[in-house]
């Protein structure tokens, strides 16, 4: 069987979710040693850096210097014999031996997105599911969404394969760390993780948290200037707010094991891999009852039903009660076993032989 990967996304992206999925089903496939070509261009993706590419393997495109080679679909006229093609980013091979495999991770773009990009976005989105031979949705809720929005598509075609969470994250002894390692004492402050675009619902976890007695961690890109004024609208004291940027997986963790919560009141993911993080780590999570979080999250003692400071302060309420702490955390590290990558991987690789197969 052989397999050619498009690894676009790591050109598109420094970082990010689908870099973290895309890396994680490369580095195995790779390990065990799979007959694999890589459509590759050049990029400073920090995953991309931390895999040992095979060099005559590797058809190399170059830089992405042209915009519009993301949106191009692959004809491959070299390819003389069947093989599974498999874009990191919604792009698909008119090559007539490819088997495409698609990947679809959320329909963010489709919901809250407007104007040029969104059309282009959907259109090369609902372009790939059309001609694929499989689609991988990463979550129930997403499949949900693919059907809404391209009703039309044979269910048959889809496989739902959740993503895993890393070992990464894992709960410590809080009494090992040392002092200057965290701004605010331990249990003192509620995490806020990841990007803060509209619909993550930054704002409100702003006003939740300036409105309690804990302080505020933000882990992610700078804050902008527009953020810092939003901050010290409401903190009178900005002493309260410590923003980390981007940190490695081994400091967030220090960081989830030490929280009083995580607070993650996005209205829309496709999977939600922060909110396992936290679990895995013995960190509780309040989080928002929509799209996928009800069927990754588990145990819904912490979801909230609307958008509110009102709705927010009532879970943590919740966690005043050490027994009742103890029970979420511990369920949520039960949770979280539920997914790993290794997981992923073999039921991306069974999909994989069925589509082979099926064409042979």
């Amino acid at each position: 069987m052989k397999i050619i990967l498009d690894n676009i996304v790591f050109s598109l992206q420094k970082s990010g979710g689908i870099s973290v999925v895309w890396y994680e089903l490369l580095s195995r496939l790779f390990r065990d040693h799979f007959l694999i070509s890589c459509i590759h261009y050049d990029n400073q993706n920090i995953f991309s850096t931390k895999l040992s590419y095979i060099e005559d393997k590797m058809i190399n495109k170059g830089i992405l210097r042209n915009p519009f080679v993301r949106y191009l679909n692959l004809r491959l006229p070299n390819e003389k014999e069947q093989f599974i093609f498999h874009s990191s980013y919604y792009r698909t091979s008119s090559n007539p031996l490819a088997i495409n495999i698609t990947t679809v991770h959320d329909f963010t773009y489709e919901y809250y997105n407007y104007g040029l990009s969104k059309w282009v976005h959907s259109l090369q989105k609902r372009r790939a599911i059309k001609r694929a031979d499989y689609v991988i949705c990463i979550s129930e809720a997403t499949k949900k969404d693919l059907l809404h929005f391209i009703p039309e598509f044979d269910e048959k075609k889809i496989k739902v394969i959740y993503n895993g969470v890393s070992d990464d994250y894992y709960k410590i002894s809080t009494l090992s760390l040392k002092k200057n390692e965290l701004p605010f004492p331990i249990r003192s402050y509620a995490l806020f993780v990841g990007a803060r675009d509209g619909y993550k619902n930054f704002s409100l976890a702003v006003k939740a948290i300036a409105s309690s007695q804990l302080n505020l961690v933000i882990v992610g890109a700078p804050l902008s200037n527009e953020e810092k004024s939003f901050l010290k609208e409401h903190f009178e004291d900005m002493t309260r707010v410590f923003c980390t940027g981007r940190i490695d997986n081994v400091q967030l963790n220090v960081f989830y094991n030490c929280a009083y919560v995580l607070l993650y009141p996005s209205k829309y993911e496709g999977f939600g891999i922060p909110v396992l993080e936290a679990q895995k780590a013995g960190c509780p999570v309040i989080a928002y009852n929509a799209s996928s979080i009800p069927e990754i999250i588990g145990d819904d003692s912490l979801l909230i039903h609307e958008l509110s400071v009102d709705e927010i302060h009532r879970c943590l309420k919740i966690l005043e009660d050490d027994i009742m702490r103890l029970q979420i955390i511990n369920k949520g590290i039960i949770n979280a076993q539920r997914f790993s990558w290794e997981r992923m991987y073999d039921q991306v690789v069974e999909l994989y032989h069925k589509a082979w197969n099926e064409k042979v």
